[in-house]
């Protein structure tokens, strides 16, 4: 924007004319040229600034033409811990990536340590918006030529649903609609989406299948089933490419150190497990707090199936790669192996090096007793199949991003793209 300043020149009659707040001596005057230029300057200074901001005006970027041999992601939540991991994968993989991303839940240092990895032009763009304004999604859009999406974007906490289910229904629900809809408006035809094991509930077999009945008990759960609901009944008209990937429990950080996991302070209570052992390693938190003894597994404590985010990341990619128009894939993304929450705290007390305190508690509602995957569906049909599967050595790879993290990201300045 151009600073045109507050500028007025006294006409001798008294008399003036006023343009956008500013004064200006009356051009009819005699012996007036001051007062004619500095009208003429002003109307075509606002000219050049009307046109600069229209979007015809602006100088097209590398991110607003598709481009021959260049696959340009859209990575909703790119931010956050996994979609972060992503985008760094993606831009090793030579994907053109732009992130959008509120903030929410993520974090500016990720994107600052991806902008240093990656600082070529037309690598890596950030975008700070809001998947709920449906105005500025469409904006991004219509400036931007994206060639698929991968929507992470999304508060996933199980026991913060429970406390505030509408927040859950607006952010993962309605949020996807907004997606889905820009997306066939401006002829996006891929779409990656980030779903969960919560669909399923509880069920009574396992492990989980891909055909596994979907009765999911708590809103987190419920939110992204019908965000599922939605893709599957849109793609059945629609030639769009769709993969829907249903983690299970993410563990871990990059083999690198580069990225890791920073959950805001007041997020703590329902974050993930990983994050509560590592905050009791370092004496953030007095101890860790077990919420559940008595349920039907060997040890009386919930069973999960954690898998690495560098194997998650992985399935994204070979998921990209695969999509075809007018199909839909649905796959399960965990190891096949389910460990209890008494056996996790033994493996992060191993790999910190830390005699963690324990205290054991009531269930947390909305939890579900054992959850594990077969993952066989996604090891035949895109040949993933998860590598990072020893316990100990995720969480010791987390651990080290942890302790040389001690504030987190901290808050970096971004540079624009």
């Amino acid at each position: 924007m151009l600073n045109l300043g507050r500028t007025r020149t006294q006409p001798r009659s008294g008399r003036s004319l006023s343009l956008g707040g500013m004064d200006y001596a009356d051009p009819k005057k005699k012996n007036n040229v001051v007062g004619k230029i500095l009208l003429i300057a002003t109307v075509a200074a606002l000219c050049f600034v009307m046109l600069k901001q229209s979007p015809s005006f602006n100088t097209p970027t590398v991110f607003s033409r598709h481009e021959e041999g260049v696959t340009h992601v859209l990575v909703t939540g790119g931010a956050g811990f996994i979609g972060s991991h992503a985008t760094l994968r993606l831009l090793k993989d030579k994907y053109r990536v732009t992130i959008v991303d509120n903030l929410s839940r993520g974090n500016l240092g990720a994107v600052k340590v991806l902008q240093d990895l990656f600082p070529e032009p037309g690598r890596l763009q950030f975008i700070y918006a809001d998947l709920g304004d449906a105005k500025a999604v469409n904006k991004i859009f219509s400036e931007n030529a994206f060639d698929a999406v991968m929507h992470f974007a999304a508060v996933a906490y199980v026991g913060e649903s429970t406390l505030d289910p509408l927040k859950y229904y607006h952010n993962i629900t309605s949020n996807t609609l907004i997606v889905l809809e820009t997306m066939a408006a401006h002829g996006v035809k891929t779409l990656i989406y980030s779903s969960t094991c919560a669909t399923y509930g509880e069920p009574e077999k396992m492990p989980i299948t891909e055909e596994t009945k979907q009765f999911p008990i708590n809103p987190y759960g419920k939110a992204k089933k019908m965000a599922e609901d939605m893709i599957l009944d849109f793609s059945k008209n629609s030639d769009m490419a769709v993969m829907i990937l249903r983690y299970f429990n993410v563990i871990g950080s990059d083999p690198e150190g580069r990225l890791g996991e920073a959950p805001r302070p007041e997020l703590r209570e329902h974050g993930r497990i990983s994050g509560a052992c590592f905050d009791a390693a370092r004496g953030i938190i007095p101890g860790l707090k077990v919420k559940g003894t008595d349920y039907s597994t060997p040890d009386g404590t919930c069973v999960r199936d954690y898998i690495d985010v560098t194997d998650l990341v992985d399935a994204h990619v070979k998921a990209l790669e695969k999509a075809k128009p007018s199909k839909v894939g649905i796959y399960n993304v965990g190891t096949g192996k389910g460990r209890s929450v008494k056996e996790f705290v033994e493996a992060c007390k191993k790999a910190t090096g830390v005699n963690i305190k324990v205290d054991f508690l009531d269930r947390r509602p909305g939890d579900y007793a054992e959850v594990y995957s077969d993952p066989s569906k996604i090891k035949n049909e895109l040949n993933w199949t998860a590598k990072h599967t020893d316990l100990h050595e995720s969480l010791k790879t987390a651990w080290r991003w942890q302790k040389s993290h001690r504030n987190g990201y901290g808050v970096p300045l971004l540079t624009s793209s």
